[in-house]
C-alpha cells in the first residue's frame, strides 16, 4: 500500500505545451513559449456553486463540476494552442474564443462523447441481444464494450506526437500534485522522482463512471432499443454524480478500501501519462506556485519548514 498522504485540494489539466492548476476558485495556467519562457495567467473559476446552494449537494455538485470543469478545461485549452500557435508569429496576441464560441465548442464535445461512449456501445451490444437476453450478462458485455471502445480510443489519440507530449505533461501535473501531498519540497528534482499516477485523475473518473454505469443498467431493463439509448444518455447527470462522489472519498481518504477502489483506474493512467521532462516540470510548479502556498501546506501537514525564494540563504531542500 502506498505511503499516506495528506489531501492538497489541487487538481488540474495538461495543456498544450502546458498545465492548468486550480486550487478552489482560483486557477492557474503556465505555459512554455517557443523562446523558452513560460507564461502563467491566472483566473477565477465560475462561482455558479455559490451563487445556487442547490448546486453544491451531494450527487448533483458532480454533474455541475463536470460541466464547469469542461468548459474552464476548454478555456485554457484554447489559450494555450493560441498561444503555442503565435509563438513563432511576430508578437501578435494570442486570440481566445468568445463565451458563445467556447460554448458551444463545449457542447459539441459532450455530443461526440456520448455518442461515441454511450450510445454506440448500446447498439453493437444490441446486435448481440438474441443470444445475451436483457438482463445482467447484457449490462455487463455493453459496459465492457464501452470500456473496451474507450482504451482503443486513448491508445489511438496517443500515437499522435502532439497527445504524446500532452500526456507528458499530464504525468508532470500528477508529479506535482504527489510531491506535495507526500511531504516533499516542491523542487525539480522532488516532483521528478514522484509517482505519474494520481487517484483524482480524470482516466479513473471515467473507469469509475463505466463501472458504476453497469450496475445502473442491470436494474433498468429496457426492451425497445431507442428508449434503451434514451435511457443511457438521461441516466449520465445521475452515474457522473454518483462517480464524482466516489473518487471524492477515494481521492482524499488513505484507508485500505480507497487504496482498492483506485488501483484499476490509477493502472488505467498509464496509458493517458507519460514521464515528463524536467522543463515540463517546472512548467507543473509555475502553475501551482500561483495558486497554492505550498510551502505553508507542508508546514501544517507535516512540519516541515522550507525558506522561500527571497530569504536568506533560502536554497530549497531536495527532501531527502
Amino acid at each position: 500500500m502506498e505511503n499516506k498522504l495528506c489531501y492538497s485540494g489541487i487538481g488540474g489539466q495538461a495543456l498544450l505545451e502546458g498545465i492548468m492548476m486550480r486550487n478552489r476558485d482560483r486557477y492557474a495556467s503556465a505555459v512554455r513559449k517557443q523562446d523558452g519562457t513560460i507564461e502563467v495567467k491566472e483566473e477565477v473559476f465560475p462561482d455558479f456553486q455559490e451563487k445556487h446552494p442547490w448546486a453544491a449537494w451531494p450527487f448533483i455538485r458532480g454533474t455541475v463540476s463536470l460541466i464547469l470543469s469542461l468548459i474552464v478545461g476548454m478555456k485554457t485549452l484554447m489559450w494555450s494552442a493560441s498561444l503555442v500557435d503565435v509563438s513563432d508569429g511576430e508578437g501578435e496576441e494570442p486570440q481566445t474564443l468568445s463565451d458563445k464560441e467556447m460554448i458551444f465548442t463545449v457542447v459539441i464535445a459532450v455530443v461526440l462523447a456520448v455518442g461515441l461512449f454511450s450510445v454506440l456501445p448500446t447498439v453493437l451490444v444490441n446486435l448481440l441481444r438474441n443470444w445475451l437476453g436483457n438482463g445482467v450478462l447484457l449490462a455487463v458485455v455493453e459496459g465492457v464494450v464501452r470500456l473496451g471502445i474507450f482504451i482503443l480510443y486513448v491508445a489511438l489519440v496517443g500515437l499522435t506526437p502532439d497527445v504524446k507530449r500532452t500526456f507528458m505533461y499530464h504525468g508532470s501535473e500528477h508529479k506535482c500534485i504527489n510531491c506535495l501531498e507526500h511531504g516533499l519540497p516542491l523542487t525539480v528534482e522532488n516532483v521528478m522522482k514522484s509517482s505519474k499516477e494520481h487517484r483524482r485523475c480524470g482516466t479513473s473518473f471515467m473507469l469509475i463512471v463505466m463501472v458504476i454505469a453497469i450496475f445502473f443498467f442491470m436494474l433498468i431493463r429496457i426492451d425497445n432499443i431507442w428508449l434503451r439509448i434514451l435511457s443511457r444518455i438521461l441516466l449520465i447527470p445521475v452515474i457522473a454524480g454518483v462517480s464524482y462522489e466516489v473518487i471524492r472519498l477515494t481521492g482524499s481518504s488513505n484507508s485500505r478500501l480507497a487504496y482498492i477502489i483506485s488501483r484499476p483506474g490509477m493502472w488505467m493512467q498509464k496509458l493517458t501519462t507519460k514521464e515528463p521532462t524536467e522543463d515540463m516540470a517546472e512548467v507543473a510548479i509555475a502553475a501551482v506556485e500561483r495558486v497554492f502556498d505550498w510551502r505553508a501546506f507542508l508546514k501544517t501537514n507535516y512540519g516541515l519548514e522550507v525558506p522561500g525564494p527571497a530569504e536568506e540563504g533560502g536554497t530549497e531542500p531536495s527532501g531527502e
